[in-house]
């Protein structure tokens, strides 16, 4: 019986989008009541500065969220309010931090591979033959140009 007066409280056609609310909202509570249990001083030393800016963020993006959303049901429109400033401005800082986490993520180049690769992709056979035969000539040249001594071998 009171689960038929719990229905006809509120149309059928958003029963479901109630029950996605519902669990929606109980776990914003879970993640919200592990965040709770830490001292926030604790949490932040634990991390490097990038994170710590990260969490900083999304704690001020929820919190403009809730009230975003507080403001709706209280019959505000939200973008007629602060709140949708504040919201943005938000938003350039997290694109500012994920610039930052994607430069650090991005290879570095490494002059000498590059140079190499460049070295070989232009890499012409006919010239390393030629190279070889001119090195071998001059090797030849050298030792014709040395003495030899012509002294038979003593056993």
């Amino acid at each position: 019986m009171a689960a038929d007066s719990r229905t006809e409280d509120y149309p059928h056609e958003i029963d479901e989008q109630l029950t996605c609310f519902d669990s929606s909202v109980s776990s914003i509570k879970t993640m919200l009541e592990k965040l709770m249990s830490m001292p926030r001083n604790d949490l932040l030393q634990k991390l490097d500065p990038l994170d710590q800016a990260k969490l900083d963020l999304m704690s001020a993006y929820t919190l403009n969220s809730l009230f975003w959303m507080y403001l709706v049901t209280q019959g505000v429109n939200p973008r007629e309010h602060g709140i949708k400033q504040e919201l943005e401005r938000i938003r350039t800082y997290m694109n500012k931090v994920k610039e930052i986490t994607d430069r650090k993520k991005a290879g570095r180049l490494d002059k000498g591979a590059a140079a190499r690769f460049v070295r070989n992709a232009l890499y012409n056979a006919d010239e390393k033959d030629s190279r070889k035969k001119a090195a071998s000539k001059k090797a030849a040249d050298t030792k014709s140009d040395t003495p030899q001594s012509k002294r038979p071998k003593q056993s």
